[in-house]
């Protein structure tokens, strides 16, 4: 998946990150406080915003090693010159990553000649990190680093630890800063066209829909900010696919009340349980964005929900079904969507399309009757020790998490109208009673003919009474 163009210009381009808007946050306090260790680094510190504390000094000792590993590569290739380059460009280049970042005493507090070697010596860290990762690199270079003796990248447990740690919000240096590097002092060992490449391949474990290394045109244009935001860019495919409702101020205010009353009802649905009731199916689909929840129902088979369990191709009409893409949940799902969730927060107040997610979610599944029906359907798949797990994860995600506004107020919609039918929730209750499978299907067929022969007997009997009279 291309998510960004390489950078052509050797200066900065201001609009990925402008002076008069950081990209890279603090925490609100609100979110933090509710799980903490999910924000912060457990192994390494990247970025001034953990800089100088003594739980990271073993991992800073490595990072000079791999610094100096990417030095005495440049050395033998009598390119040394190039990192003093770099170092030049990050000088020159202080004051505006300096307000990439969310203003801080302990920003504020770093001298000017520690906080350039600290970008530096990070900058370097994750690019030699990302090169021994590359298989394609070690082949290349397999005279200057013996991959079976790396601390890092023999020891899988480690690995992704500070793989979890690099996607930390609080942990991030600007992409731009990295994206020089590599087309400046990693010209003799890089196989991609652009760093952002490097970085796809690094983290395509993380991606949703494992697609994060496979191109697409919809987002050659759009510029990623940080390893945070590129983590985002993967389970927002193409935001024009998500709606917002749009606000026209010119149009008549009537249209507008209208519009504002609308979003207020969708912002609640009711949970998966009692969908399923009202006759709502929980199908899960592939090859779909993560976000991408649709329901779908036919005008007219629609009222006929209690054929939708019959055992032939064409009951998928009848049906009133919510297509969800399976959502895996694992140990790292939690800490990722958390600071995917404060970095919406924080930065795309907006567009909030993964705290809408999320929503969404969290309003399907208030018990672990709920969590149990969409685990049996498929649409969310988890390694947690049970069901209930899954329910107490999805309810605590949205703790503290204020947005205005919702992609999936048409979804709301829709669902909020089928489960206010009458006759839908009769339907739904017909085909949970006497349609749930093909055996109980079969026999509720068997039972209605033996019924219709009986009163066709009974009538043919009346008929014949009077004859029998006479």
């Amino acid at each position: 998946m291309e998510l960004t163009n390489s950078i052509t210009s050797e200066k900065f381009d201001h609009s990925q990150c402008p002076a008069s808007r950081p990209c890279i946050y603090k925490v609100p306090k609100s979110l933090f406080t509710v799980k903490r260790e999910a924000y912060t680094p457990l192994l390494i510190s990247i970025g001034p915003l953990h800089y100088g504390r003594k739980q990271f000094k073993d991992m800073e000792e490595l990072k000079s090693r791999y610094f100096d590993s990417f030095r005495g590569r440049l050395v033998s290739l009598r390119k040394d010159h190039l990192l003093e380059e770099y170092k030049a460009f990050l000088e020159s280049e202080e004051t505006t990553i300096r307000s990439c970042y969310q203003k801080s005493q302990l920003l504020d507090s770093i001298k000017s000649d520690s906080f350039v070697e600290m970008m530096q010596l990070d900058s370097v860290f994750i690019m030699e990190l990302f090169l021994r990762e590359d298989d394609d690199y070690h082949c290349k270079c397999k005279n200057h680093i013996n991959k079976e003796d790396d601390y890092i990248t023999t020891r899988p447990c480690l690995s992704k630890s500070i793989q979890k740690d690099l996607l930390l919000l609080e942990n991030q240096i600007p992409m731009y800063v990295l994206e020089r590097l590599y087309k400046t002092a990693a010209v003799d060992f890089k196989k991609h066209a652009t760093f952002l490449d490097l970085a796809k391949k690094y983290f395509r474990s993380w991606d949703p829909c494992s697609e994060l290394t496979e191109k697409s045109k919809d987002l050659d244009h759009h510029q990623i900010l940080h390893f945070t935001d590129l983590i985002r860019r993967a389970y927002v495919h193409n935001p024009k696919d998500l709606g917002y409702m749009k606000d026209d101020n010119n149009q008549n205010p009537n249209n507008n009340k209208k519009k504002k009353d609308l979003h207020q009802d969708c912002c609640f649905i009711r949970t998966a349980s009692k969908l399923n009731q009202a006759g709502v199916s929980f199908e899960k689909v592939r090859h779909r964005r993560l976000l991408d929840i649709r329901f779908e129902t036919r005008p007219f088979y629609g009222y006929l929900l209690c054929f939708g369990c019959c055992p032939f191709p064409w009951s998928k009409f009848f049906k009133a079904r919510i297509q969800f893409p399976e959502l895996r949940i694992d140990h790292r799902t939690e800490c990722v969507l958390r600071n995917l969730i404060a970095f919406e927060q924080c930065h795309y107040p907006e567009e909030p399309y993964i705290c809408n997610y999320v929503s969404l979610v969290d309003s399907l599944i208030h018990t672990k009757d709920d969590a149990e029906l969409l685990v049996e359907k498929e649409a969310i798949v988890h390694e947690l020790g049970s069901d209930n797990e899954v329910a107490t994860l999805v309810n605590s995600l949205c703790m503290h998490v204020v947005t205005n506004k919702t992609c999936y107020h048409k979804l709301m919609g829709e669902l909020n109208e089928h489960y206010n039918s009458n006759w839908k929730w009769t339907m739904g209750t017909l085909r949970r009673v006497y349609f749930r499978d093909l055996w109980r299907c079969s026999s509720t067929f068997v039972g209605i003919a033996v019924f219709i022969f009986a009163i066709f007997n009974f009538y043919r009997v009346l008929r014949g009474f009077p004859l029998l009279v006479t």
